[in-house]
């Protein structure tokens, strides 16, 4: 237990000659007693002794500014002492009561060393070592250059800021920076505060570190700050790692990332100074579990880009019928084979990927747009089969008329590339998350998921009116058998289109940690390509008769036109 008495035996028992107390230091102590009665008087309940010590800390804060620089040294061993008592006790303390004694320690420790800085012209570094925190404090002035300033750091973290830039713009021309490691606060302000969408089990990877400019009349940075963390966790290599900042409730990600990473450091890079900490989650699934998903999701993917190669070749090297436009489906299988090719292998060499930020960014960039891409072709796919079924006997002079391939490429591509364009514009760090792929933070994500919710919703309504539109056709038709035996293949595959133009995409916004769902998901959406070759390749009878030719070539050896 903190004792007042203690803090003054030890802290303002000075030589005879510094013996006089002022007001200020009476006042003081009168309040240290008041806290000290009522930590001692609620030993019983952990959450009022807990409550009672951020009392005794907000006091400490309070009168930070009328302590020396000397007396405000010595206060960092009692805030010090008091985040060891929290931390190591055993007792359950209730998340909002750590909270708030967090919140209490690190604004009691920020105040306190902000009265340890002295005003300088050239360069002065204050070092200061206690039980379970490391202080760093380099004031600059008006004589002070960029080679005079050294590294900023702990035993477990490294600051890299452009002090003399801040400086520069500083009325004073000077600039000073208090960089704190604390190695017992992940008890307090834990892990588990990081809230994210998914399940997952967070470990803190580094010790808590502090940047703050301490007494400078410009707090604005210059450019992004970097830390350097050492892991005091070994590292998974199937986790993901979160820079993260304290907003006094939660660890959250918003103006830090990820810059590069290994097996025992990470760089983050922040674009503005508060509390930092380094955090992996883990998937909370179990490892046979995770495994078999991992390994069913690499398979699907395998098939599915198999099925989209096998469809282009057809579509390239089959003779078709001139009625027919393949320019939809052709444009699906080349986007959606170069999303899934390109985001398997990241998610392959995710760890030799993830530490070079540039490539990852420029990764996500590209995923956003080929996959943007494919679904702005699915929309277009849909346009054209609800032509087909409005206009069965007109539908060549139809799309020749309206829909040619030159202007559904503009359409296709451009669209995407230009809500690429303008995401990057307005949020150029909303890409690279820790997947390499479109952060979440700020909403971001809905740079994607917008224009998809769009077009599964258009996709949807035209999928409902084309089955409408071919019953009616069924039950109003009179005419051969033969005909009616075309009809009705049309509407199987119309009905298989459901699945082309991508509509079980939205199971994903319902899958919530089912991983029933999760398995239902990958493997409609991983075989749009094999739907797409049975439906227009395999049940096309001209097409089916031209691989019947060509295998025949193949096996007697002929080296003639086989699609002939």
């Amino acid at each position: 237990m903190l004792s007042c008495g203690w803090i003054w035996a030890v802290f303002y028992r000075q030589p005879d000659a510094e013996k006089k107390e002022d007001k200020h230091s009476s006042q003081n102590r009168q309040s240290f007693n008041c806290a000290d009665k009522d930590m001692t008087t609620s030993v019983g309940s952990p959450n009022q002794t807990v409550a009672s010590t951020t009392n005794l800390l907000n006091l400490i804060s309070n009168m930070s500014g009328q302590l020396s620089p000397t007396d405000a040294g010595n206060f960092l061993s009692v805030v010090d002492a008091a985040q060891m008592k929290v931390s190591t006790s055993d007792s359950p303390v209730e998340k909002s009561t750590l909270v708030s004694f967090g919140n209490a320690y690190l604004n009691a420790f920020e105040n306190l060393v902000s009265a340890l800085v002295v005003a300088t012209d050239n360069m002065t570094v204050k070092n200061i070592a206690l039980n379970n925190t490391e202080v760093t404090v380099l004031a600059i002035g008006v004589n002070a250059s960029a080679a005079d300033i050294p590294p900023i750091y702990t035993k477990t973290a490294q600051l890299e800021i452009d002090l003399i830039g801040i400086a520069k713009q500083s009325i004073s021309k000077s600039a000073s920076v208090a960089f704190v490691s604390y190695s017992a606060m992940d008890s307090i302000l834990k892990p588990d505060f990081f809230n994210t969408s998914e399940n997952t089990v967070k470990t803190m990877m580094s010790t808590v570190i502090s940047a703050t400019l301490s007494q400078t009349n410009n707090t604005a940075l210059t450019k992004p700050v970097n830390f350097t963390l050492k892991h005091i966790q070994g590292f998974n290599p199937k986790s993901s790692l979160s820079c993260v900042y304290w907003n006094d409730s939660e660890w959250i990600v918003d103006g830090c990332s990820v810059l590069n990473s290994n097996s025992s450091h990470t760089v983050c890079s922040c674009v503005h100074l508060s509390t930092f900490a380094l955090i992996m989650q883990t998937s909370s699934t179990p490892p046979e579990s995770s495994d078999l998903l991992e390994l069913l999701n690499l398979v699907c993917v395998i098939v599915g880009l198999v099925f989209f190669s096998l469809a282009l070749l057809s579509f390239a090297l089959c003779q078709w019928s001139p009625g027919v436009n393949n320019v939809a489906r052709i444009n699906i299988c080349i986007s959606l084979l170069s999303a899934h090719l390109l985001f398997l292998l990241t998610q392959q060499f995710l760890s030799l990927i993830r530490p070079q930020q540039v490539f990852c960014v420029a990764i996500a960039g590209l995923l956003h747009f080929l996959f943007l891409s494919a679904f702005v072709w699915m929309f277009i796919e849909a346009v054209l089969l609800f032509i087909c079924v409005q206009n069965l006997s007109r539908i060549s002079s139809k799309k020749k008329e309206v829909l040619s391939s030159g202007f559904l490429c503009v359409i296709g591509y451009v669209l995407a590339l230009v809500v690429v364009g303008v995401s990057i514009g307005l949020v150029p760090e909303g890409y690279g998350s820790e997947q390499c792929w479109i952060k979440t933070a700020e909403g971001f994500i809905w740079s994607f998921l917008g224009p998809v919710c769009v077009i599964l919703a258009l996709n949807t309504i035209f999928f409902i009116k084309i089955v409408l539109t071919l019953n009616s056709t069924l039950k109003n038709l009179n005419a051969e058998v033969s005909q009616m035996k075309q009809t009705k293949i049309l509407a199987f595959k119309t009905l298989s289109q459901f699945v082309v133009l991508g509509c079980p995409w939205i199971l994903g916004f319902f899958i919530n940690g089912s991983e029933v769902l999760e398995i239902l998901f990958l493997v409609l959406n991983s075989q749009q390509g094999t739907f797409i070759f049975v439906i227009y390749c395999v049940l096309n009878n001209e097409i089916r008769q031209q691989y019947k030719n060509c295998f025949t070539c193949l096996c007697s050896g002929h080296s003639i036109k086989c699609n002939k």
